[in-house]
C-alpha cells in the first residue's frame, strides 16, 4: 500500500501528468455550449486557474516553450502577407498600441490619486492587467526595495488580465451579432495582397519543417535576448514572446534562403500553434492561480475591481478608436486588440473565432509598440508618482 501511494504520489506532481490532465479536463470544459457560447481553448486557462489555486506548478520552460512554439507558427503563418498588409496601416496600428497603454497608464494615475493606491502597487496591477512580464521586470526595477508589493498587484490583476481579453474577442462578435461569414468575405477582399512567389527550383533540406521551425526559434531566441537601454535606465527587449514571432514573420516573408526552402508545412504550423498556445495557457494559469484567493482576501477586494478596470478601460477605448476613429473592420480592430494589450491568448481564440489565421497581422503590427509602451508606462508611474 506504501508503495502504490507513492506511485501516485508521484504520478500526480509530474509535469507531464498536470499538463496532460489539464489539457484533458480544459477541453472537455471549453466544449461546452450554454446558448451558443463556449470558452473553446480558454476553457484551459480556466482549469489551470483552479489547479494553480490549488498549488501545482509546473516549470518555467513549459511557458517558454508554449509561447515560443505559438508566437513562431503565429509568424510564420502571418509571414507572407504581414509587411504588405501593415504598410497599408501601419500608422494605425502604432496608434492603436501607444493609446492602449496610455489609457491604462492614466488609469492608473486616476488608481493612485482617487484610490489611494500605492504606486509600486498601481504599476504591478497595471503589468498584470496588460499580462506583460516585461512591464513587471521594469516596475520591479524602478521599484526597488518595495519590489514585492509590484509582485502583489501583478498577481491580483493577472488572472483577469488573460481571461478580460480572451472573453472580449470572442463574446463581442456575438454581442454585436455579426454575421462572420460576411465579415470574414470583406475581410478576405479588403487584406488581399500579392504575395510573391519564387519560380526557381528550392533544395527541400526538410520538407515537413521541422528543421526550418527549429532554425527560426534559434533565431527568434537571440533576437529577443537583444536588451534596447530606455529612458530612465530601464532595459527593453523582445523575448520569448517578441522574438521568435519577428523570426517567424522573416521566415514566412522570404519563405526561401538563396534556393534553400525555409518554409513550413502549414498542417505542421497549425498544429504547433494550438499545442503551444494550450502551453501556455497552462503555465501562465497555473502562475495566475497561485495564491490568488489569498492575496485577494489579505489586499481587500476593491483592488481586483481597479486590476480588471485597468485592463477593460484600455481595451474598450482602443476598440473604439479602431472601429469609430480609424474605421478599421472588426477582425483587425480585434487583433490590434490583441496585439496592444500584449495578449497572446486572446489571438489564439481570436483566430478560431474568425477562422482566418490573417488576424494575427493586426497582432503582429501592434504588439511590438504596445510592448515599448508598457515597460516605459510601469516604470514612469512609480518614478512620477
Amino acid at each position: 500500500m506504501e508503495y502504490l501511494n507513492t506511485v501516485c504520489q508521484n504520478v500526480v506532481v509530474s509535469t507531464l501528468f498536470i499538463i496532460f490532465i489539464i489539457a484533458m479536463i480544459g477541453y472537455l470544459v471549453g466544449g461546452i455550449k450554454i446558448k451558443g457560447i463556449e470558452l473553446g481553448t480558454a476553457g484551459v486557462l480556466l482549469v489551470a486557474l483552479i489547479f494553480g489555486h490549488f498549488g501545482f506548478e509546473v516549470d518555467k520552460i513549459v511557458e517558454d516553450m508554449g509561447i515560443a512554439m505559438f508566437v513562431t507558427s503565429v509568424g510564420f503563418i502571418a509571414g507572407p502577407k504581414f509587411f504588405r498588409n501593415f504598410l497599408k496601416n501601419a500608422k494605425s496600428y502604432v496608434l492603436i498600441g501607444f493609446i492602449i497603454i496610455l489609457s491604462g497608464a492614466l488609469t492608473c494615475a486616476v488608481a493612485i490619486k482617487a484610490g489611494n493606491i500605492q504606486p509600486e502597487l498601481a504599476a504591478g496591477l497595471l503589468s498584470g492587467a496588460l499580462t506583460s512580464t516585461p512591464g513587471f521586470a521594469a516596475a520591479k526595477e524602478a521599484a526597488g526595495e518595495l519590489d514585492s508589493v509590484v509582485a502583489i498587484g501583478y498577481g491580483i490583476a493577472y488572472p483577469f488580465g488573460v481571461i478580460g481579453v480572451v472573453m472580449f474577442v470572442q463574446l463581442l462578435p456575438k454581442i454585436l451579432k455579426v454575421n462572420m461569414e460576411e465579415e470574414r468575405a470583406k475581410y478576405a477582399a479588403a487584406s488581399t495582397v500579392e504575395v510573391t512567389i519564387y519560380k526557381g527550383t528550392l533544395i527541400e533540406i526538410d520538407p515537413m519543417g521541422m528543421m526550418q521551425f527549429c532554425a527560426a526559434v534559434v533565431l527568434g531566441v537571440i533576437i529577443g535576448k537583444i536588451y534596447i537601454l530606455l529612458p530612465g535606465g530601464a532595459t527593453f527587449a523582445l523575448g520569448t514572446s517578441g522574438g521568435p514571432l519577428i523570426a517567424g514573420l522573416i521566415f514566412g516573408h522570404f519563405g526561401h534562403i538563396g534556393k534553400i526552402d525555409i518554409y513550413c508545412d502549414k498542417r505542421l504550423l497549425e498544429h504547433f500553434r494550438e499545442f503551444g498556445l494550450v502551453l501556455f495557457l497552462i503555465a501562465a494559469g497555473l502562475k495566475g492561480g497561485a495564491g490568488f484567493v489569498e492575496t485577494l482576501q489579505e489586499q481587500g477586494l476593491m483592488l481586483f475591481v481597479w486590476g480588471a478596470l485597468f485592463t477593460a478601460i484600455p481595451m474598450f477605448i482602443g476598440y473604439f478608436i479602431a472601429k469609430h476613429l480609424l474605421k478599421l473592420n472588426l477582425f483587425n480592430s480585434l487583433g490590434s486588440i490583441c496585439g496592444g494589450m500584449t495578449s497572446t491568448p486572446a489571438l489564439g481564440t481570436l483566430i478560431s473565432v474568425t477562422k482566418t489565421d490573417d488576424v494575427a497581422t493586426a497582432y503582429a503590427s501592434t504588439y511590438p509598440i504596445a510592448l515599448v509602451a508598457v515597460v516605459l508606462a510601469c516604470q514612469f508611474v512609480i518614478l512620477l508618482f
